[in-house]
Parts: structure tokens; C-alpha cells; sequence
């Protein structure tokens, strides 16, 4: 999986400005502020269809721009095709693909696959849950379509169960649709905690086997939680939605009192242990930047896994906020595919065997 040429316009600082990439490592080089993180985000959002830095898509836009354009000619399956993404600042997103608009989002998540690693990352097992649930199904939405389609329809009934029992003490008469919107939340709910439940699996004794690599004394392990009725996240759907049912009806009375979806799987975290014990609660800063290290570089080994191909790496910076231990071995589990990384430092270039180098100033290649 490759990413040929990549044109901005009006994209963040970007005013108009093509790159042509290397096949292996390209290294984004320049003082802070200059776009390195901007051009790493509109790649991401080649595969993702979204800004990892801002829910608001029209945010990607040049301050004094009405429109923005990031369009790829990229690599996958040994096929080249054209991702073509519009922004406006009056209307929602549209997506093309060879010149043709697609209908959904999740209609080419996933088609071009990235695994993106910024320094916010490094505090991901730290974090809260739902920094843990975005990680996860960022790469889900891109290995699973029928899940980016599940997930989007599960965050709309949520939205829309959420106004209803905020509105609900002025107009009571909404809750007659509470049982509607919970009944459906637990349908394509139980099919998000399958998917999560399987990929965790896979991703946990990936990350083990890499974690075993930097540090062999310790030992990282993790667990799945979701939903306490949901005995068996790896059982049928239909087994998962009736017990997804149960728990939520038995919830109605605090729900509506507390206003909120008390349950579900918006609720979901992956909890990681070392040696049996929570890496986030009793693990060191540089345990936990190795514990995320490993399941950054296991999410890679996945996507390979699945599609025989790696995704293209985006490391923004990374490096600069590892010692030279950890450094070492982000760079000794990075070959196989194409990677693009940005950095600051002088004279990298030869460290990183860079096949092309781009120096950027205000948004421009110099």
C-alpha cells in the first residue's frame, strides 16, 4: 500500500502544493508551525475520512478559503486509484473516488489504509476510555466497512436518544420513543462489541509478542469490558443484542432521571495490565510509552495480516519524545511498507535511510 502524489489546496497553510513520495521513508522536516502535522493529517484522512485534530471538517479549510481539496493518487491490492476529498465551508464533505462521488463515508474507509502515531498518543493508556475506543475503531472503520457502517448508525441513534431525554422534562411525551432507540441501539450495538471483541484479541497478542521484544521481564496483557450482561463478547449477535436489551430496560428509570445512555457500547475500554496489574494506575512513564509503542506497531502487523500489505505509517514527531532504547526499536519494526515522518531534528535523514526528503516553510516545500 503506497501513497503516490498527494495535492493540497487550501488544506490547513497550504495554499496550492504537490508531493511526489517514496515507495520506503520520507522524512517531513522543519521548524514547528510550518505544516508538517497538516500534511500528515490530510493523508489520515485519506484512509479515516476524517481530521484526527477536529471534528469540524470546514476547521481543515485556509482562513480566507471556501473550499479545500485533498486528492491522492494512491496504491492498494496492487491497484492505483484516485481519492479526491472536497471541503466546504456551506455543505458536508463529499468523497470521490476515479472522478466518481461516493454516497457514505464507509463506502471507501479502509480502501487506503494508514496507522498514524502523533505524541498525544504516547499517554493513550493513560487516557481516558474514550481515547482507548477511538483507537480502536479508527482501524476497525478501515478493516471492517459493515462496522464503520454500524458505528455510524449506532452514534445516530445515540445522538438522537440522548436529545430525547434531555428535551424529555419539557415535552414528556418524547419518551414514548425511548424503547424504539433503545431496542435498535442494542442491534448494531451487539455487532460493534463482536468486532471489538475479536480485533482485541488479535491486537492484545500482537502487542504482547512486541512488547516481549523491548522489555522480556514484563509481561502485557489487556482486557476487553464492555457491557456487564454481555457474557460472551464472541457470541452471536443476536445472543449480545438480547442481553444488551435486558441491561438497558433495566436501566430505563435511572436513564431518564439522569438523562443520559447510561449503557452500551459507547461505554467500552481496553484496559491494559502489566505483569496482572493496570499499566495505568501502577506503570511507569516509560512503561506506558512502551505498552503504547507495542500496540501502535501490533495495529500495524494486523493490517498487514489482512491485507498482505502494510499501511502507510504516519509517525508525527514521534521520535523526538522517545530516548534512543525506544527510538531504536520504532525504527527496527518499520520496514516492509511506506512511511512518512515528521521531525525537527538535524541530520535524521541518514539515521532513517529516507528515500525522499521534503523541507517545509509556512506550507510550502522548500
Amino acid at each position: 500500500m503506497k501513497l503516490i502524489t498527494l495535492n493540497l489546496q487550501n488544506f490547513r497553510n497550504y495554499t496550492e502544493e504537490k508531493f511526489v513520495f517514496d515507495p520506503s521513508v520520507n522524512l517531513i522536516c522543519g521548524e514547528n508551525g510550518q505544516g508538517k502535522t497538516n500534511l500528515l493529517e490530510a493523508v489520515a484522512a485519506l484512509s479515516t475520512m476524517r481530521l484526527f485534530r477536529t471534528a469540524q471538517k470546514r476547521e481543515g479549510l485556509r482562513f480566507d478559503a471556501d473550499f479545500a481539496k485533498i486528492l491522492a493518487e494512491v496504491e492498494a491490492q496492487h491497484r492505483d486509484f484516485s481519492l479526491d476529498l472536497r471541503f466546504s465551508r456551506v455543505k458536508p464533505m463529499e468523497i470521490y473516488k476515479n472522478g466518481v462521488r461516493q454516497k457514505r463515508q464507509s463506502d471507501v474507509q479502509g480502501l487506503f489504509k494508514t496507522v498514524l502515531f502523533c505524541p498525544e498518543d504516547l499517554s493513550l493508556v493513560r487516557q481516558g476510555a474514550a481515547a482507548r475506543r477511538r483507537f480502536l475503531d479508527t482501524a476497525l472503520c478501515q478493516l471492517r466497512p459493515n462496522y464503520a457502517r454500524c458505528l455510524e448508525e449506532y452514534h445516530r441513534l445515540h445522538e438522537h436518544k440522548i436529545r430525547i431525554l434531555r428535551d424529555s422534562e419539557q415535552n414528556p411525551s418524547l419518551l414514548s420513543l425511548w424503547e424504539d432507540f433503545s431496542l435498535r441501539m442494542a442491534k448494531f450495538g451487539a455487532h460493534i462489541i463482536r468486532y471489538r471483541a475479536y480485533y482485541c484479541k488479535k491486537l492484545l497478542a500482537a502487542s504482547a509478542e512486541l512488547h516481549r521484544a523491548i522489555a522480556p521481564q514484563e509481561e502485557l496483557s489487556g482486557e476487553y469490558q464492555t457491557v456487564k450482561t454481555v457474557t460472551d463478547p464472541f457470541a452471536a449477535a443476536s445472543v449480545i443484542e438480547q442481553q444488551l436489551i435486558e441491561h438497558v430496560l433495566s436501566h430505563k428509570t435511572a436513564e431518564i432521571k439522569a438523562r443520559s445512555c447510561l449503557s452500551g457500547p459507547h461505554k467500552d475500554d481496553l484496559v491494559m495490565l502489566l505483569n496482572g496489574r493496570s499499566a495505568s494506575a501502577y506503570g511507569s512513564q516509560g512503561q506506558v510509552r512502551t505498552c503504547t509503542l507495542s500496540l501502535k506497531l501490533a495495529e500495524r502487523e494486523l493490517f498487514n495480516g489482512e491485507d498482505g500489505e502494510y499501511p502507510v505509517l504516519l509517525l508525527d514527531d514521534v521520535l523526538s519524545e522517545l530516548d534512543r532504547r525506544r527510538q531504536d526499536f520504532v525504527l527496527n519494526h518499520i520496514s516492509g511498507g511506506q512511511v512518512l515522518i515528521t521531525c525537527c531534528e538535524d541530520g535524521i535523514s541518514e539515521k532513517l535511510h529516507a528515500g525522499a526528503v521534503f523541507p517545509i516553510e509556512n506550507g510550502k516545500i522548500i
